[in-house]
Formats: C-alpha cells, sequence, structure tokens
C-alpha cells in the first residue's frame, strides 16, 4: 500500500536509502533531513514494513523533483518503485506543477513512466545545491530525466 509518510516510517525510510547512497546509488541523507522533509515522502507499506519510499520535492512553481526513491532489494521487480512515481506525479498534478524531473542511474525505469532524458542544464542552478555534497560533482554521471504533465 502506498501511503503519505509519517515521523514513525523515518528510521525505516533512512535505512533504505543508507543502501542506496553506499552503493552510489543516489546522495546519502541525514536521518535530520528526512524528519525535517517527512511530509514529502511517499512509503510502501507490506505487513507493517516499510519496503520503499520516494520524496517528491518541490522546486519551484512550475517544477519538482522525484528523489530518494528506494525499494528493498529483496523487493525490485513488483513495480513497487512505478507506484512509487506514479504516486509523486499524481501529487505534482495536484499541485499545478507542470513538469517533474529525475536525476537518475536508471533511466530506462523511468522511461517506462514516460520521462525522457534532457540535458541538466535545462534544469534551474537551484537544484544543484545538493550536488555540491556529491563526491562526483562536479562531474556528475546521473541521467537528468523529465516528464511533462
Amino acid at each position: 500500500m502506498i501511503r503519505k509518510a509519517v515521523i514513525a516510517d523515518a528510521k525505516s525510510i533512512h535505512k533504505l536509502l543508507i543502501g542506496y547512497a553506499k552503493d552510489g546509488q543516489m546522495l546519502p541523507r541525514s536521518l535530520q533531513e528526512i524528519y525535517e522533509n517527512i511530509r514529502d515522502f511517499y512509503v510502501f507499506e507490506e505487513q507493517g514494513q516499510v519496503l520503499g519510499t520516494v520524496c517528491l520535492n518541490i522546486c519551484w512553481e512550475d517544477l519538482a523533483e522525484v528523489r530518494s526513491l528506494a525499494v528493498a532489494d529483496n523487493q525490485i521487480g513488483r513495480g513497487i518503485g512505478r507506484q512509487l512515481v506514479e504516486a509523486c506525479l499524481a501529487e505534482a498534478r495536484q499541485f499545478g506543477l507542470r513538469r517533474v524531473f529525475a536525476l537518475t542511474y536508471k533511466q530506462d525505469f523511468f522511461a517506462r513512466l514516460g520521462f525522457h532524458e534532457i540535458e541538466k542544464s535545462q534544469l534551474p542552478h537551484k537544484i544543484w545545491s545538493d550536488c555540491l555534497k556529491c563526491a562526483k560533482f562536479p562531474d556528475c554521471d546521473e541521467i537528468a530525466v523529465c516528464i511533462d504533465l
């Protein structure tokens, strides 16, 4: 079941994200950052366990980012990631946003959801503030993808 995250989910979200950060697939997020942004997160819960998470970060009046998408290793392939991203897109539409982007190593996954590759230079400079924390900056190898709503 997909639902908005609550405070009690923060540690489970953090645990999921740490695994992906250790593998270099996303930037790490501290537990404090998760608590501060808990209202932006969705979780996929089954039998009381958080098996996946995603965050919709609104960047500007017409733009949001799908970030911190993580699914438990033993749950990959069940469509959890797709459902999480679709929840973000539905919320973006409710807010009247026109575009949603992601920075990813999983371009094919996002392409199946209707995202297309764009040049990172098309994104506002404000989004790069998190990139300054990355060991790969400024030689980012993530792919920028975007969907028009």
